[in-house]
């Protein structure tokens, strides 16, 4: 097995150094030119679901980095509770409770968000935050849409504001290492990388429309999609089956490993061509409200012809190579192949049976309290409290354009599906990020936004 390379530790090191150096770069926002000492007060928006884990890490740092944790925020104020309780029980001090984001962005004393919300908020909630001169951490994936994804990176760098994209294996010792050891070429030159999402879903049922529930501020829950009555089928969690608020499971548990394809092929660019193909099986459609599909391929080519393939299966399946993978991925080089399972890798030389290569957790590194924090998850939260403080996008582990790139491929793969062929992107700048004379597809990397939620053209 090889050794952990330096350039973790090094990585690693230079991130608690920022966190207590000093500054000196020039920002346009309040937001941006906190020194080292300086409590950095935050505020995390949606907090049920990925909130709570956006609650717990920001709490658990406060310690280390001075991080205070203000306000909490959502639009079903039956979270409220479990969310004050969470806060106090880890600091001791009582949050306060809004409804309204916008509040949120109008407190000076605020210097950064945390964005849990629904996927269909995340670009607006975001650029109305950079707009405020607040730092923002944006869940996966980034956007709901490819068009408005470029206004979150026109919006961040506008205000020289710090925006990271929850892809938290970009802050994983392990998973740093493989991508290393495969751009170092450790199976040679990798031509194609796989992702897997299983993760086998049962109905939720379906019901009828209905009236909110009155903890619910229903008009800014629905906030830039079209209006539909309430149903309780399509609200929490349950939104991830829809278009109009999700991106199905390709575009859920998808974007992770997406995300680790992209970066093990190195490709910094959209792909060329994209088909994706699939369906709803193993759950009655009458006994079940879902609109996107349960079981999904999904293929990729690059300019230099290089692949990406993407498998989704929400019913009953086996994993996939020897480490059983069902939430991973595989590349595959010319002298090799390499296998990665959650944080565990293991490459193999051409047609040997045994790995050369892969993680090894040491008794060393098990004592380490900045692995063990690495190892859990925290570090992908704390590295954007440095970067905050650094005043560089460059010290992002996921910087929003890096994940741009990586949201945008289960996008596309979903264009594709929804309009049955395959199709052929430009690329490049925000000029030319459209289909190759496909108006029809076109027409779905963007959306029409309800007034007033409207993702602005100039931000």
């Amino acid at each position: 097995m090889t050794e952990r390379r330096d350039f973790i530790k090094k990585s690693l090191i230079g991130s608690a150094a920022l966190a207590i150096g000093g500054t000196g770069f020039s920002a346009k926002s309040y937001a941006s030119i906190l020194g080292a000492n300086d409590r950095l007060t935050v505020a995390v928006i949606g907090i049920s679901g990925r909130g709570t884990d956006h609650i717990s890490r920001f709490c658990g740092i406060k310690d280390s980095h001075n991080v205070r944790l203000k306000t909490l925020c959502d639009v079903d104020e039956k979270f409220w509770e479990a969310g004050t309780k969470t806060v106090q029980d880890k600091t001791g001090i009582k949050p306060i409770m809004e409804w309204d984001m916008r509040k949120i962005f109008d407190d000076k004393e605020i210097d950064a968000v945390s964005m849990a919300t629904p996927n269909h908020w995340h670009a607006l909630g975001a650029i109305w935050a950079a707009q405020a001169g607040k730092h923002v951490y944006v869940e996966k994936p980034c956007c709901h849409n490819v068009w408005e994804g470029r206004k979150m990176i026109e919006a961040a760098r506008k205000y020289n504001i710090r925006m990271q994209v929850g892809f938290q294996n970009r802050s994983i010792p392990n998973v740093m290492e493989a991508m290393k050891f495969l751009h170092d070429g450790g199976i040679g030159d990798v031509f194609m990388a796989r992702g897997t999402c299983i993760k086998p879903r049962d109905s939720f049922g379906i019901a009828k429309d209905s009236e909110p529930p009155a903890s619910l501020h229903y008009d800014r829950w629905l906030g830039p999609a079209a209006y539909r009555p309430y149903n309780e089928k399509r609200s929490h969690y349950n939104w991830h089956w829809f278009w109009d608020t999700g991106n199905g499971d390709t575009g859920n548990q998808g974007p992770h490993q997406f995300d680790i394809a992209r970066w093990g092929l190195n490709k910094n660019e959209h792909p060329v061509s994209i088909y994706s193909t699939g369906g709803f099986y193993g759950v009655d459609p009458k006994e079940c409200a879902q609109e996107t599909p349960n079981t999904q391929t999904s293929l990729f080519k690059y300019e230099d012809g290089k692949m990406l393939e993407f498998e989704t299966r929400g019913r009953y399946s086996n994993g996939e190579s020897g480490l059983d993978i069902r939430v991973g991925n595989i590349f595959y080089g010319t002298e090799g192949y390499l296998e990665l399972n959650n944080s565990t890798w293991r490459a193999f030389r051409q047609r040997e049976t045994k790995p050369f290569a892969g993680s090894e957790e040491t008794s060393s590194q098990a004592a380490d309290p900045t692995f063990r924090a690495a190892a859990g998850g925290s570090e992908h939260y704390v590295n954007f409290v440095d970067a905050i403080r650094g005043g560089k996008d460059s010290l992002l582990h996921c910087d929003i354009n890096e994940g741009f790139y990586s949201t945008t491929l289960p996008l596309l793969a979903n264009i594709s599906y929804r309009v049955k062929r395959e199709l052929h992107f430009m690329g490049g700048d925000m000029n030319n990020e459209k289909f190759i004379n496909d108006p029809q597809a076109d027409m779905l990397l963007t959306r029409v936004y309800r007034p007033p939620y409207v993702v602005p053209n100039e931000v």
